[in-house]
Order: structure tokens, then sequence, then C-alpha cells
């Protein structure tokens, strides 16, 4: 929220002090929190951490409002609970009509509402908990399953360091990759945000669709299909046993699947839409539609 603030400021947008209103709230209260640390023993039981998901997801929705609540750029309270619970959840479902109309910062904060909720805003707050004297090895096991659950989590929290390290590292090259194929800045920063949520909102009304460019679209594709691979898998991976991720079961049939889906589309597409010399853009609107769908980007 705060780093809105900044965006907002050189996007010369009009909703600079709902952002800091909204900062300061949200700040106040995290403050608070730590301040009294509501008497909380070190440890989490199963129960209490089920527990402390539910409502967290809850707080965290309720805070992503404010910007919304205070720009007055949405309608209803129920149109921003919409908009504030499909940012943090990756849904990507959205009640804004003209999107390019809403202000610069208002559009950074819904974006970056994704991207805290793509990596699961618990695992950021295993790194948070203790410094109000929580436990949270077993907020990991309430907001993650399969089996590779269990043999990570005896360094659970480490891990879950590590994987926000890959998250933040590999958010960063994918917004300097599309800076450099032709975005600006801030294009670039919140679909950067949002590909790695796996979110699929946008600054724009036309979506991706509004820069048809190989060198943009790419990179997006590839960044999408890395997101939705399981990002323990991915922490094998750049934690130096990439063998592990490439010979998993799951990850073979991920790629095996959009690899024969996007050749299946391909081929329906291609004679009905397409001319002769536009096999190439056939094929990347096949394999962008089909990464967007299996991925839930949207």
């Amino acid at each position: 929220m705060l780093s809105g603030i900044p965006v907002a400021y050189f996007m010369e947008s009009n909703d600079q002090m709902a952002l800091v209103w909204s900062s300061l709230i949200t700040v106040s209260t995290g403050i608070g929190l730590w301040w009294y640390k509501f008497n909380t023993a070190g440890t989490l039981n199963r129960r209490e951490a089920y527990f402390s998901v539910f409502i967290t997801w809850i707080a965290v929705s309720l805070f992503s409002m404010l910007p919304y609540l205070f720009a007055g750029s949405l309608d209803s309270v129920v149109d921003i609970l919409f908009e504030a619970v499909s940012g943090i959840t990756t849904t990507g479902a959205t009640i804004m009509e003209d999107i390019e109309s809403h202000p610069a910062g208002l559009l950074y904060w819904r974006s970056m509402t994704q991207w805290i909720g793509g990596m699961g805003i618990i695992l950021l707050g295993l790194a948070i908990f203790p410094l109000l004297g929580m436990g949270g090895a077993e907020l990991f096991v309430a907001e993650n399953s399969g089996n590779l659950v269990e043999r990570i989590h005896p360094r659970v929290k480490e891990i879950a360091k590590w994987m926000w390290v890959i998250y933040l590292g590999m958010t960063i090259v994918l917004f300097f990759i599309l800076l450099v194929a032709g975005m600006n800045w801030y294009d670039a920063i919140n679909h950067a945000y949002t590909t790695m949520a796996t979110g699929g909102f946008s600054t724009k009304n036309e979506s991706i669709a509004y820069w048809n460019l190989p060198e943009i679209q790419y990179p997006i594709i590839l960044f999408m299909l890395l997101s939705g691979v399981n990002y323990s898998l991915l922490f094998m991976a750049f934690s130096g046993r990439p063998g592990k991720m490439f010979k998993n079961e799951e990850v073979k049939w991920y790629f095996l699947l959009v690899l024969i889906i996007t050749l299946l589309v391909f081929l329906i597409i291609y004679p009905q839409f397409y001319q002769g010399n536009q096999i190439e853009q056939a094929f990347r609107d096949a394999l962008f539609q089909v990464t967007s769908i299996i991925t839930t980007t949207g």
C-alpha cells in the first residue's frame, strides 16, 4: 500500500491521499497488533492454525478495500469488496467496465493485491509472526497441501522465506524483461505482479492484447507457466536440484498437457481466423490462451 504512494505521485494520479490514508490505517493497526501481541503463546496447534488462516484472509481482504473506499472510484461497498477479494484470492474477476478510467495508484494497488495473494499471505505471515511472538509452522500446513508438505515441513520457515525470495526475484526479472520489450515502467510492474500471481488483472481494457508483440507475450507466457508450477518444486530447482523438478510427474504432465492442448487449439483456430503467413501469430495466440486458462490467470 505504501509503495503505491510514489507510484501515484509519479503518474500524477488523483488518488495519492486515498493511498496515504489507507496506509496510515493499515500500518497503525499492524503496529498495534505488534505492540500488544495478543498475549499469545509461542506456538500454534493445528486448529488454531486453520482458524488463523481464515481470519487472516478476511482481515487482509477488508484492509484491501481501503484504497477503493477512499478513492471513491467504485459505486458501492459490495463492488469494492468484490474487487478486493478478487485481487487477494487471485480470482481475477472484475466489476470495472472501463479499467483505464480509474486512477493509476488504485490500479497499482489492485495489481499488488494479486501479487500479495499469489504466494499466499500466510507464507508472508511466517516471516512476520515471529515478531509478534508467534510460531508459524502449522500455518504452512494449513495453507498448503500435497505430499511435498511433509518433506519440507521441518524447515518450513526457512523454506517459506526462500519461496518469497524466488517469487520476488522472478517478479523483478519479468519486470525488466517487459521494460526492455517496450512496456513503460508502470505497465511493466503491474503486469509483472499479476502474471506472477496468475491473477490476470491488467491496466488496459484489452489486457495483454493491447501489446500484440511476441517479445512481450512470450515472456508472459513463460512466467505464467512457471508460476503455475508447485512452488515447492520451484524451490527444489532453485536450491540446486532442478532434476527433481523436471522428473516430477506433476510437472511432466503439466507441460505435456499445455503442449497438446495448444496444438489442438492451433489446428482449430488457424484455418478459420488466420491467413497463410500468420502461423506464428496463431500459435502464439493459442499458447497464450491455453496457458492463461490452465494456470487460471484468466
